[in-house]
């Protein structure tokens, strides 16, 4: 999916193909807000007279690029385990021991469909370090596209989140979705106070 246009990709969406679905969206949500910061920090770097805050600013730059591609990854990996889980359920089931193959290859495809959105989650969180530090610190005529970074960071985490939660519904072990369950709980919770952190910052900016 990531090698498509804009265009294409959104048309893709937006057919009656199940995938790339919400998963994916908002592991691409996370992909815009990585980059929005990236770009600040980049055009930071070479803001005039700021040339001694060159090397803070590239190093910011290299982690805004860093939650880019990691993310990037997942929008695709979502639309993989999606097919994972119909591959599994599509396994033939009349024989006992077809039944049991398939029903561990459903198990398996569901773990991985719930481990592909909370990775989207943590990374889509990680960058809103950089996202924060860019509200406060990069240039100020940047400091509404920190604000839209923000935004998108906050959605990914929060739309995978869904697909948390979702897909742990079909996984056998109860330890372990309690466990991943109460881990996204905390981690949508940091999202959305540091997005109102983010935002105090920018609105802030802006009034003055």
């Amino acid at each position: 999916m990531v090698s498509l246009s804009l265009s294409d990709f959104a048309d893709e969406t937006a057919s009656e193909s199940p995938a790339p679905g919400g998963g994916s969206i908002a592991a691409f949500a996370g992909v815009l807000g990585a980059s929005l910061a990236t770009m600040v920090a980049n055009l930071s770097s070479h803001k005039k007279g700021w040339d001694e805050q060159w090397e803070t600013f590239s190093e910011w730059a290299e982690k805004g690029q860093y939650y880019k591609n990691e993310l990037l990854k997942l929008v695709d990996k979502d639309t993989i385990a999606f097919n994972r889980i119909m591959e599994a359920f599509a396994l033939p089931k009349g024989s006992e021991d077809e039944k049991a193959a398939r029903s561990t290859a459903i198990q398996a495809a569901t773990k991985y469909a719930i481990e592909v959105p909370f990775n989207v989650m943590q990374l889509a969180y990680q960058s809103m370090e950089v996202i924060k530090a860019m509200a406060e610190t990069g240039n100020p005529n940047s400091v509404t596209d920190a604000g839209v970074a923000a935004l998108m960071a906050r959605s990914a985490v929060l739309g995978a989140y869904l697909n948390v939660k979702i897909n742990a519904s079909g996984y056998k072990d109860k330890s372990y979705v309690a466990k991943v369950i109460a881990e996204g709980a905390t981690l949508q919770q940091l999202a959305l106070d540091r997005e109102v952190e983010i935002l105090e910052v920018v609105n802030g900016n802006i009034e003055d």
